[in-house]
């Protein structure tokens, strides 16, 4: 472990595209002039997880079992500080924080207190059902939220996972952002992981929180040992 961090255990694999990029933000998110200036990572890359989805309807198992295994793997191993990148598998944060005794960043907390910042009257999110039907965003935010057409956003999301990186799924998610900006939105957060891999801030024309990178940020915030 360097000195200067704790080693950050990641529950992945939800999907493995957003972990991957989740990754390449740490190391971008630290002013590294040697291989030994970055954390530790420990990865638990799963794609089996239970559909968070499904769970949310009430037609599948519960991902809360699965996430807390991951996360008491990645403590035995040595992780000090635990991040997860998908935001409707916070939902069953719970899960995780009973299951070990080691912070876990919450991705929901760190998106939203950047949307915050700008004083919005209003957050767009641009979110799958899981995170839609547990209102993970409303019930933390200072201000009303809109959700995006989950009838528009979710086929987006489905097609990014199955490896979609074109105009037209780009193209859907900004014009669903539109929509939310028309409706009131003054910041929009990109809720899911997925969303960030192909829509950019030059797509939006409010601010754009990727929660990604806001995870991102704040996992390194809270591994950062005080000198």
């Amino acid at each position: 472990m360097s000195p200067d961090w704790r080693t950050i255990g990641v529950i992945g694999g939800m999907g493995p595209a957003a972990t991957a990029d989740f990754m390449g933000r740490l190391v971008a998110g630290v002013a590294a002039g040697s291989d030994t200036d970055h954390p530790r990572v420990l990865v638990d890359s799963n794609p089996h997880v239970p559909d968070r989805n499904a769970a949310a309807r009430g037609d599948g198992a519960s991902p809360g079992p699965a996430l807390a295994r991951m996360a008491q793997s990645l403590v035995a191993q040595g992780a000090g500080v635990l991040a997860m990148p998908c935001n409707a598998a916070h939902g069953w944060a719970d899960d995780i924080g009973a299951a070990v005794d080691v912070p876990f960043v919450s991705m929901i907390d760190a998106a939203l207190a950047e949307a915050l910042a700008h004083r919005p009257r209003c957050i767009g999110v641009l979110a799958v059902g899981a995170t839609l039907a547990l209102n993970l965003y409303g019930r933390g935010s200072t201000v009303p939220v809109l959700a995006g057409d989950l009838a528009q956003v979710q086929p987006a999301v489905n097609a990014i996972k199955a490896g979609a990186r074109g105009d037209d799924v780009r193209a859907a998610l900004a014009s669903e952002a539109a929509r939310l900006v028309a409706a009131g939105a003054d910041v929009i957060i990109a809720a899911c992981t997925e969303v960030p891999l192909v829509l950019r801030q030059v797509d939006v024309p409010v601010p754009l929180i990727d929660s990604t990178a806001a995870l991102a940020r704040a996992t390194l915030a809270a591994a950062r040992l005080p000198r």
